[in-house]
Protein backbone atom coordinates (compact mmCIF):
# COMPACT_ATOMS: atom_id res chain seq x y z
CA UNK A 1 0.00 0.00 0.00
CA UNK A 2 1.40 3.38 -0.90
CA UNK A 3 1.58 6.05 1.77
CA UNK A 4 -0.53 9.07 0.90
CA UNK A 5 0.46 12.50 2.14
CA UNK A 6 -1.74 13.42 5.07
CA UNK A 7 -3.63 16.55 4.03
CA UNK A 8 -6.62 18.21 5.70
CA UNK A 9 -8.82 17.08 2.79
CA UNK A 10 -7.64 13.47 3.18
CA UNK A 11 -8.28 13.54 6.92
CA UNK A 12 -11.85 14.78 6.43
CA UNK A 13 -12.47 12.25 3.63
CA UNK A 14 -11.30 9.32 5.76
CA UNK A 15 -13.39 10.48 8.73
CA UNK A 16 -16.51 10.97 6.62
CA UNK A 17 -15.99 7.64 4.82
CA UNK A 18 -15.96 6.01 8.26
CA UNK A 19 -19.17 7.92 9.14
CA UNK A 20 -17.62 9.25 12.34
CA UNK A 21 -17.87 12.62 14.01
CA UNK A 22 -14.67 14.41 15.03
CA UNK A 23 -14.84 13.33 18.67
CA UNK A 24 -15.20 9.63 17.80
CA UNK A 25 -12.59 9.72 15.05
CA UNK A 26 -9.84 11.51 16.94
CA UNK A 27 -10.45 9.64 20.20
CA UNK A 28 -9.25 6.48 18.45
CA UNK A 29 -5.71 7.86 18.47
CA UNK A 30 -5.91 9.84 21.70
CA UNK A 31 -6.55 13.29 20.24
CA UNK A 32 -9.25 15.64 21.51
CA UNK A 33 -12.01 16.83 19.21
CA UNK A 34 -10.63 20.36 19.32
CA UNK A 35 -7.13 19.16 18.45
CA UNK A 36 -8.48 17.08 15.59
CA UNK A 37 -10.47 20.04 14.32
CA UNK A 38 -7.26 22.06 14.14
CA UNK A 39 -5.56 19.32 12.09
CA UNK A 40 -8.58 19.19 9.77
CA UNK A 41 -8.23 22.96 9.34
CA UNK A 42 -4.60 22.73 8.29
CA UNK A 43 -2.51 22.81 11.45
CA UNK A 44 0.48 20.50 11.15
CA UNK A 45 0.31 17.28 13.15
CA UNK A 46 3.24 16.43 15.41
CA UNK A 47 5.21 13.37 14.19
CA UNK A 48 3.83 10.94 16.84
CA UNK A 49 0.25 11.89 15.94
CA UNK A 50 1.02 11.54 12.21
CA UNK A 51 2.40 8.05 12.87
CA UNK A 52 -0.67 6.99 14.86
CA UNK A 53 -2.96 8.45 12.19
CA UNK A 54 -1.11 6.52 9.49
CA UNK A 55 -1.13 3.23 11.41
CA UNK A 56 -4.80 3.47 12.44
CA UNK A 57 -6.53 5.10 9.50
CA UNK A 58 -4.28 4.45 6.50
CA UNK A 59 -3.04 0.96 7.36
CA UNK A 60 -6.13 -0.05 9.33
CA UNK A 61 -4.54 -1.32 12.54
CA UNK A 62 -7.04 -1.83 15.35
CA UNK A 63 -6.83 -0.24 18.78
CA UNK A 64 -5.72 -3.62 20.17
CA UNK A 65 -2.93 -3.85 17.60
CA UNK A 66 -1.78 -0.30 18.36
CA UNK A 67 -1.66 -1.07 22.09
CA UNK A 68 0.32 -4.24 21.39
CA UNK A 69 2.84 -2.24 19.36
CA UNK A 70 3.12 0.32 22.15
CA UNK A 71 3.90 -2.35 24.73
CA UNK A 72 6.35 -4.30 22.54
Amino acid sequence: MSIKKITPALIVKIRKDLNMNQAEFWAEIGVTQSGGSRYESGRKMPPPTRKLFHLRFQLGLTEVQLKALASA
